[in-house]
């Protein structure tokens, strides 16, 4: 815990990026393969220029690389190991699930009356 404590400026950059599901899903699509922009449409249901919205922010933030291939850009992660990481990291939520939103919502909420419905 002591490194993020000391050093937060590091991390939380990175976690601004990786909390849009879009850009999770981007990179849990590329796997280990570099990809054009077209597969990565296919394999994520995004529209085109989500994706390369996406891939612009990912490629800034260091997370995927461009490789140009003839008249086509593929895209691949910068390091194969940020898919180790997040493959461990939804393991580890798995094993830690917590209750949704929506039922943390519910139990902090206080119970609601019935409305009385008006005589005509």
């Amino acid at each position: 815990m002591g490194f993020f404590v000391h050093n937060p400026k590091q991390i939380v950059p990175a976690f601004k990026v990786l909390r849009e599901p879009s850009r999770l899903r981007i990179l849990c699509g590329l796997g280990l393969q570099c990809r054009p922009v077209t597969d990565i449409i296919h394999a994520t249901g995004l529209r085109q220029t989500n994706v390369s919205f996406h891939l612009r922010v990912l490629r800034e933030a260091g997370f995927v690389r461009a490789e140009r291939r003839g008249s086509f850009i593929y895209y691949g992660l910068a390091d194969t190991e940020l898919l180790r990481i997040l493959r461990d990291l939804k393991q580890w939520l798995d094993m830690h699930q917590t209750p949704d939103a929506s039922e943390a919502k519910q139990r902090h909420q206080p119970a609601r009356r019935p409305v009385a419905m008006a005589k005509s």
